[in-house]
């Protein structure tokens, strides 16, 4: 088992007297992936914003979401907000509205980086340049001029994964990353997603209704409904021999590999079309 970087522990949410999460409780582990799946409306995207301190104004929180030794869930406003892109980071569904579409993406980076780490212009454009790099982003430096609509739907999401890691977080939440993209795009950024776990020893939560996707590259796999982990593992123990039976039924709805991403051999060779 890797290093613990956050661990959520009976985690609870309730939003106008509507309970929305029911004791979910995961570990988050340096380098390794963690899936969470579930159908529309199970409780995972509200998952990952608990765990980023965004869940809308009057929520009703419980439990604890532990991060260096300190409950996330007790920490002041303003103690919580400095974590958020420092230490804990998230990538959204779709880069088009994650992205300011005014501002190009040298803008965007260095900005986050000069409000964050206080870096000076050169400094922050030299270190855009190094991400932009790192995620595969085609000629960085002219890159950092050019506005999103001028990038493709995955070169976007790789900016905005870019500027997730800016500030090097420890943890990564990945809101359906791939939803928006065709599944050779799609192939390319789950690969990137596993190279990066796996280089900056990033604990990531990949949080997605598409088993294909999950089966791709999550290290362990939980399985939500109704606001609850019914079921969480080691990948292969999971699609291979589910525990519970509405896991089985998810397992069961899955097309054939060839009508989608099924294994990350399947990432691989559609990353080298």
């Amino acid at each position: 088992m890797s290093e613990p970087v956050l661990e959520i522990t009976g985690l609870t949410v309730a939003i106008r007297g509507a309970q929305i999460l029911r004791g979910v409780d995961l570990v988050l582990e340096a380098g390794r992936i963690q899936g969470l799946a579930g159908e529309s409306g199970s409780g995972k995207t509200m998952t990952g914003l608990a765990v980023m301190g965004l869940l809308p104004a009057g929520a009703d929180v419980g439990g604890a979401i532990t991060h260096g030794k300190q409950d996330l869930l007790a920490l002041p406003p303003r103690r919580r907000n400095a974590l958020r892109g420092t230490e804990i980071a998230m990538v959204f569904q779709d880069p088009s509205t994650s992205l300011h579409p005014m501002l190009s993406a040298g803008a965007q980076l260095t900005d986050h980086l000069r409000h964050h780490l206080g870096l000076g212009r050169a400094a922050a454009r030299e270190r855009a340049v190094e991400l932009l790099d790192r995620v595969r982003i085609p000629d960085p430096a002219s890159a950092l001029r050019r506005f999103p609509h001028q990038f493709s739907g995955g070169q976007r999401q790789r900016i905005a994964i870019a500027i997730a890691l800016a500030c090097s977080p420890k943890v990564l939440i990945a809101d359906e990353p791939t939803t928006a993209l065709d599944v050779t795009v799609q192939a390319g950024v789950l690969h990137l997603l596993r190279d990066l776990a796996s280089e900056m020893g990033l604990a990531v939560l990949l949080v997605t209704h598409d088993l294909g996707v999950m089966s791709a590259i999550a290290d362990r796999v939980a399985v939500m409904r109704s606001g609850e982990v019914v079921e969480n593992g080691d990948r292969f123990q999971v699609f291979t021999a589910p525990a519970h039976p509405y896991t089985a039924s998810l397992l069961a709805s899955l097309p054939g590999a060839a009508g989608g991403v099924q294994t990350l051999d399947d990432v691989r060779a559609l990353e080298e079309l």
